[in-house]
Protein backbone atom coordinates (compact mmCIF):
# COMPACT_ATOMS: atom_id res chain seq x y z
CA UNK A 1 0.00 0.00 0.00
CA UNK A 2 1.03 3.99 -0.62
CA UNK A 3 3.37 4.46 1.97
CA UNK A 4 0.80 7.95 3.29
CA UNK A 5 -1.96 5.16 4.00
CA UNK A 6 0.34 3.42 6.08
CA UNK A 7 0.07 3.97 9.65
CA UNK A 8 2.65 4.89 11.99
CA UNK A 9 4.10 2.23 14.52
CA UNK A 10 4.68 3.53 17.93
CA UNK A 11 5.62 1.86 21.39
CA UNK A 12 1.87 2.95 22.13
CA UNK A 13 0.10 1.37 19.13
CA UNK A 14 2.21 -1.85 18.25
CA UNK A 15 0.52 -4.99 18.37
CA UNK A 16 1.95 -7.33 20.70
CA UNK A 17 -0.83 -9.93 20.95
CA UNK A 18 -2.93 -11.44 18.56
CA UNK A 19 -0.71 -9.52 15.65
CA UNK A 20 -2.88 -11.20 13.27
CA UNK A 21 -5.91 -9.33 13.56
CA UNK A 22 -3.88 -6.15 13.40
CA UNK A 23 -4.23 -3.73 10.57
CA UNK A 24 -1.62 -1.11 9.93
CA UNK A 25 -3.91 0.45 6.75
CA UNK A 26 -5.09 4.09 7.80
CA UNK A 27 -7.76 3.04 5.18
CA UNK A 28 -9.08 -0.04 7.68
CA UNK A 29 -8.73 2.56 10.41
CA UNK A 30 -10.74 5.11 8.37
CA UNK A 31 -13.40 2.40 7.98
CA UNK A 32 -13.59 1.72 11.45
CA UNK A 33 -13.93 5.28 12.49
CA UNK A 34 -16.74 5.92 10.10
CA UNK A 35 -18.81 3.26 11.17
CA UNK A 36 -20.09 4.89 14.04
CA UNK A 37 -20.42 7.74 16.22
CA UNK A 38 -19.99 6.90 19.51
CA UNK A 39 -16.63 6.31 21.26
CA UNK A 40 -15.01 6.06 24.40
CA UNK A 41 -13.06 9.31 25.58
CA UNK A 42 -10.22 7.90 28.14
CA UNK A 43 -8.29 10.58 30.47
CA UNK A 44 -6.80 11.30 33.53
CA UNK A 45 -9.11 13.89 35.78
CA UNK A 46 -7.67 14.34 39.24
CA UNK A 47 -5.95 11.66 39.38
CA UNK A 48 -8.35 9.21 38.28
CA UNK A 49 -9.08 7.52 34.89
CA UNK A 50 -12.40 8.07 33.38
CA UNK A 51 -13.53 6.56 30.12
CA UNK A 52 -16.26 8.95 28.99
CA UNK A 53 -18.59 8.04 26.22
CA UNK A 54 -19.38 10.76 23.86
CA UNK A 55 -20.39 11.73 20.30
CA UNK A 56 -18.07 12.14 17.83
CA UNK A 57 -17.75 12.68 14.07
CA UNK A 58 -14.90 11.78 12.22
CA UNK A 59 -12.89 14.09 9.03
CA UNK A 60 -11.26 11.40 7.43
CA UNK A 61 -9.48 14.01 4.63
CA UNK A 62 -8.43 15.77 7.71
CA UNK A 63 -7.31 13.19 9.49
CA UNK A 64 -9.14 14.86 12.54
CA UNK A 65 -11.64 13.30 15.17
CA UNK A 66 -14.28 16.08 16.46
CA UNK A 67 -15.45 15.45 19.94
CA UNK A 68 -18.39 16.85 21.65
CA UNK A 69 -19.65 17.67 25.23
CA UNK A 70 -20.71 20.35 27.52
CA UNK A 71 -18.23 22.50 28.77
CA UNK A 72 -19.49 21.63 32.12
CA UNK A 73 -17.92 18.13 31.58
CA UNK A 74 -14.65 17.35 33.63
CA UNK A 75 -12.99 15.07 31.14
CA UNK A 76 -13.16 17.84 28.33
CA UNK A 77 -12.28 20.16 30.66
CA UNK A 78 -9.25 18.14 31.30
CA UNK A 79 -8.60 17.01 27.65
CA UNK A 80 -6.59 19.82 26.06
CA UNK A 81 -2.91 19.59 26.75
CA UNK A 82 -3.33 16.24 28.47
CA UNK A 83 -2.80 12.80 26.38
CA UNK A 84 -5.99 10.85 26.01
CA UNK A 85 -7.09 7.47 24.05
CA UNK A 86 -10.41 7.69 22.17
CA UNK A 87 -11.44 4.03 21.50
CA UNK A 88 -14.38 2.89 19.24
CA UNK A 89 -15.09 -0.59 18.86
CA UNK A 90 -17.79 -2.59 16.69
CA UNK A 91 -19.43 -6.05 17.55
CA UNK A 92 -19.63 -8.29 14.97
CA UNK A 93 -20.53 -11.63 15.94
CA UNK A 94 -20.37 -13.95 18.59
CA UNK A 95 -17.69 -16.71 17.83
CA UNK A 96 -19.29 -19.85 19.22
CA UNK A 97 -16.22 -22.72 19.54
CA UNK A 98 -16.40 -26.43 20.60
CA UNK A 99 -14.97 -25.45 24.11
CA UNK A 100 -15.40 -22.41 26.01
CA UNK A 101 -11.91 -21.59 26.14
CA UNK A 102 -11.37 -21.06 22.10
CA UNK A 103 -14.32 -18.92 22.30
CA UNK A 104 -14.41 -15.80 20.39
CA UNK A 105 -15.61 -12.26 19.06
CA UNK A 106 -15.70 -10.69 15.63
CA UNK A 107 -14.70 -7.01 15.62
CA UNK A 108 -13.53 -4.39 14.55
CA UNK A 109 -11.44 -1.63 16.78
CA UNK A 110 -9.67 1.59 16.62
CA UNK A 111 -7.59 3.20 19.36
CA UNK A 112 -6.51 6.84 18.79
CA UNK A 113 -3.82 8.48 21.17
CA UNK A 114 -2.74 11.94 21.15
CA UNK A 115 -3.50 15.11 22.39
CA UNK A 116 -6.03 17.24 21.94
CA UNK A 117 -6.97 20.68 21.01
CA UNK A 118 -10.08 22.73 22.41
CA UNK A 119 -11.42 24.04 18.51
CA UNK A 120 -11.82 27.65 19.24
CA UNK A 121 -11.99 29.00 15.37
CA UNK A 122 -15.91 29.84 14.68
CA UNK A 123 -15.37 28.11 11.27
CA UNK A 124 -13.76 25.09 12.61
CA UNK A 125 -16.33 24.86 15.45
CA UNK A 126 -19.53 24.97 13.09
CA UNK A 127 -17.24 22.42 10.64
CA UNK A 128 -16.44 19.90 13.55
CA UNK A 129 -20.37 20.18 14.78
CA UNK A 130 -21.17 19.64 10.92
CA UNK A 131 -18.96 16.50 10.73
CA UNK A 132 -20.17 15.54 14.14
CA UNK A 133 -23.86 15.91 13.13
CA UNK A 134 -23.80 14.11 9.81
CA UNK A 135 -21.91 11.14 11.25
CA UNK A 136 -24.64 10.76 13.44
CA UNK A 137 -27.97 11.32 11.19
CA UNK A 138 -26.52 12.53 7.47
CA UNK A 139 -28.73 15.53 6.09
CA UNK A 140 -30.13 16.23 9.59
CA UNK A 141 -27.39 19.79 9.42
CA UNK A 142 -28.66 20.95 6.54
CA UNK A 143 -32.26 20.18 7.47
CA UNK A 144 -32.69 21.54 11.09
CA UNK A 145 -31.93 24.73 12.70
CA UNK A 146 -28.19 25.63 13.42
CA UNK A 147 -27.12 26.47 16.84
CA UNK A 148 -27.36 29.82 17.91
CA UNK A 149 -24.36 31.56 19.93
CA UNK A 150 -26.05 30.67 23.37
CA UNK A 151 -26.05 27.01 22.39
CA UNK A 152 -22.49 27.36 20.84
CA UNK A 153 -21.38 29.06 23.85
CA UNK A 154 -22.26 26.13 26.36
CA UNK A 155 -20.91 23.67 23.53
CA UNK A 156 -17.01 22.00 23.67
CA UNK A 157 -15.71 20.85 20.90
CA UNK A 158 -12.55 19.00 20.85
CA UNK A 159 -9.93 18.31 17.89
CA UNK A 160 -7.75 14.61 17.94
CA UNK A 161 -5.46 13.93 14.93
CA UNK A 162 -5.65 10.72 14.07
CA UNK A 163 -1.70 10.06 13.39
CA UNK A 164 -0.85 7.87 16.30
CA UNK A 165 -3.67 4.58 16.27
CA UNK A 166 -3.79 1.25 16.20
CA UNK A 167 -6.48 -1.03 14.27
CA UNK A 168 -7.85 -4.34 14.95
CA UNK A 169 -10.23 -6.46 13.28
CA UNK A 170 -11.16 -9.91 13.92
CA UNK A 171 -13.56 -12.14 11.01
CA UNK A 172 -13.67 -15.59 10.49
CA UNK A 173 -15.14 -19.06 12.46
CA UNK A 174 -13.87 -20.54 15.53
CA UNK A 175 -9.84 -21.68 15.01
CA UNK A 176 -11.02 -25.72 16.64
CA UNK A 177 -12.18 -27.28 13.77
CA UNK A 178 -9.20 -28.71 12.88
CA UNK A 179 -8.41 -30.01 16.34
CA UNK A 180 -9.04 -32.96 19.14
CA UNK A 181 -12.50 -30.91 19.67
CA UNK A 182 -13.69 -31.32 16.25
CA UNK A 183 -14.83 -34.69 17.22
CA UNK A 184 -16.90 -33.48 19.88
CA UNK A 185 -21.08 -33.55 19.06
CA UNK A 186 -21.00 -29.94 19.92
CA UNK A 187 -22.47 -27.19 17.23
CA UNK A 188 -19.88 -23.96 16.46
CA UNK A 189 -19.94 -21.11 14.40
CA UNK A 190 -20.91 -17.63 14.45
CA UNK A 191 -24.05 -15.35 15.41
CA UNK A 192 -24.07 -12.53 13.73
CA UNK A 193 -24.27 -9.36 15.79
CA UNK A 194 -25.07 -5.58 14.31
CA UNK A 195 -27.10 -2.55 15.18
CA UNK A 196 -29.65 -1.27 12.58
CA UNK A 197 -31.54 1.66 12.62
CA UNK A 198 -35.20 1.26 13.31
CA UNK A 199 -38.38 3.51 12.01
CA UNK A 200 -38.27 7.19 13.12
CA UNK A 201 -40.88 7.42 15.72
CA UNK A 202 -42.37 10.80 15.86
CA UNK A 203 -42.34 13.01 18.46
CA UNK A 204 -46.16 13.45 20.53
CA UNK A 205 -45.75 17.18 19.92
CA UNK A 206 -44.60 17.44 16.43
CA UNK A 207 -47.48 19.88 15.04
CA UNK A 208 -49.65 17.90 12.09
CA UNK A 209 -48.93 17.93 8.86
CA UNK A 210 -45.25 17.91 9.06
CA UNK A 211 -43.82 14.75 6.90
CA UNK A 212 -40.89 12.89 7.17
CA UNK A 213 -37.69 14.49 5.26
CA UNK A 214 -36.19 12.45 2.67
CA UNK A 215 -32.86 11.66 4.62
CA UNK A 216 -34.52 10.01 7.27
CA UNK A 217 -37.03 7.87 4.83
CA UNK A 218 -35.46 4.20 5.09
Amino acid sequence: MPADRTLPVTDRTRHRRLREQGSVSRDDLDAVLGAGFVCHLAVVVDGTPLAVPTVYGHDAGAGTLYLHGSVASRSLVQAPGAQVCVTVTHVDGLVLARSVFEHGVNYRSAMVIGVPRRVTDPEERLHGLRVLSEQCAPGQWDYARRPDRRELAATDLLALATDEASVKIRTGHPGDGDGPDAALPVWAGVVPLGTTRGAPVADPALRAGIPLPPHLVG
